[in-house]
């Protein structure tokens, strides 16, 4: 018997990706946040970078998952679409949640002399 070349197997589920992602957020905000804490004179972790970490360990596993089973059947076009998105997943946690909050004051430090 051929194989049929054009035939493909069906994707993952998209709840069962979702599923997924909320165990890698959820697994990498505990690691983040409890990690190291019994170190003497460690601070908790900021939340912005609890929440920075849990998505992009999220974003990880997802598209690690995705990938795995994508070349499991060879469908490599899934496969590295589910890495590119990982990693523009991943990316943009990094650039949205790693920026420091505005400072109101910079402008005002930068546009005037002190005097």
């Amino acid at each position: 018997m051929k194989r049929s070349r054009g035939k493909r197997t069906k994707s993952i589920p998209p709840d069962e990706v979702a599923v997924v992602f909320a165990r890698g957020f959820l697994v990498t905000g505990l690691l983040v946040a409890l990690q190291d804490r019994c170190e003497a004179g460690s601070a908790a972790p900021a939340g912005r970078k609890i929440m920075r970490h849990a998505l992009q360990g999220g974003a990880a596993l997802a598209a690690g998952t995705v990938a795995a089973e994508a070349l499991g059947r060879r469908d490599l076009s899934l496969a590295a679409g589910a890495v590119a998105a990982g990693a523009a997943g991943v990316l943009a946690a990094e650039i949205l949640l790693n920026s420091p909050p505005p400072d109101d004051h910079e402008e005002k430090r930068l546009g005037q002399e002190e005097g």
